[in-house]
């Protein structure tokens, strides 16, 4: 096998939308140019028009709901991954964050899996709650988690190196599948995100992003309210009727946001909150990229991504008292950071970075 220049295979779980895992296989692509893109679920009109022709997807795809269903098919992805036609290469890269690290059964060539995370939903009851379906859709999903649990773990151990996207997933990867695995950070558009000098900082946090459960958007609207300070609200999900109802007068909704608005709110806002516990978090660093200060619950990627009293602040989890330990820190946040400082933190996100880290490591496998 070359040393130089392995050939390599991309495996991804599925293109169904487009979003951080999405672009961890696009920036992948870009490094193997000659490889292809292998997943059981694709949906080519959620991808960008240059990385379709290097699509292969898999039987399952016809079988897609409009609009990026793909729940019912849930039982059948492992096995889907399993049997995976790969061609002969000297290294497979799949990209995990469900079933793809099963593609082990599908070759002989050692496989990189990078890890979003193991998932959440198979190891940690908590994330199965909410479960669409209500009781019985979680005790499905709960009796599938606890079947396929022993074939995650056996083929994790199969994988011949395992990369972790952040430092709290690497101790999940530890925890759950008794592996050790090596830290390589998503890569993040910071180009996009450059800071803007004449742009001057106003009086207004921001929550960016999709306003979805897990992300937990209503701590943040109840704790700008608690504290009475002005919060602006960029995005939309099912969970913005609850953050709506919760909201004091300090709380302004713009709902979905383009790209362009959502840059200039970047570069004019106080500070950008992240009350969710992200596996890494892209929205944080697109922030810093302008400058501007992060406050983040002190978990999870943000542990990686945030340096408190440097780039912005944590603010501690704990059993209760959530809102309250977030109303303190917003009333009495001080901005006074060194953007400079904030936007090189940043760049070392960057996706030339991350290709450079990938590529170290599938050279040293192969």
């Amino acid at each position: 096998m070359s040393t130089a220049s392995p050939s390599v295979a991309l495996v991804h779980e599925r293109f169904t939308d487009w979003a951080g895992s999405e672009m961890v296989v696009e920036q992948l692509a870009h490094e193997w140019p000659q490889a292809l893109v292998h997943a059981p679920v694709v949906q080519a009109e959620t991808v960008p028009a240059h990385l379709r022709p290097r699509l292969r997807p898999g039987r399952l795809s016809p079988l897609a709901r409009p609009g990026g269903g793909y729940a019912h098919l849930l039982p059948l992805l492992p096995v889907a991954h399993a049997r995976t036609r790969l061609p002969d290469v000297d290294v497979v890269v799949a990209s995990h964050h469900a079933f793809a690290t099963q593609v082990v059964h599908a070759t002989d060539a050692p496989v990189v899996a990078y890890v979003h995370s193991p998932a959440r939903w198979v190891w940690d009851r908590e994330m199965r709650r909410g479960e669409v379906g209500g009781a019985a859709g979680e005790a499905l999903l709960g009796a599938f988690s606890a079947a396929f649990r022993p074939a995650d773990r056996r083929a994790a151990g199969r994988v011949h190196t395992l990369v972790a996207n952040s430092s709290a997933v690497a101790e999940r990867v530890e925890r759950w599948w008794g592996r050790e695995s090596v830290v390589v950070h998503p890569p993040v558009d910071v180009d996009s995100y450059a800071p803007d000098p004449a742009t001057p900082r106003e009086d207004f946090f921001l929550l960016a992003g999709r306003l979805v459960p897990y992300k937990r958007p209503e701590l943040a609207v109840r704790a700008a309210t608690a504290a009475g300070v002005p919060l602006v609200v960029a995005g939309d999900g099912r969970a913005r009727a609850e953050c709506e109802r919760v909201a004091g007068p300090t709380v302004r909704f713009l709902g979905r946001t383009t790209d362009a608005e959502q840059l200039d709110l970047y570069r004019r806002c106080r500070a950008l909150l992240m009350p969710g516990v992200e596996d890494f978090g892209i929205v944080p660093v697109e922030a810093q990229a302008t400058g501007a200060p992060v406050i983040a619950a002190g978990a999870g990627g943000a542990l990686d991504t945030v340096l408190p009293g440097r780039t912005g602040a944590l603010v501690p989890e704990g059993a209760d008292g959530a809102v309250e330990r977030w109303a303190q820190v917003l009333a009495t946040f001080d901005a006074d950071v060194d953007p400079a400082a904030v936007r090189a933190h940043a760049e070392s996100f960057s996706r030339a970075r991350f290709r450079a880290r990938m590529r170290e490591v599938v050279t040293a496998v192969a």
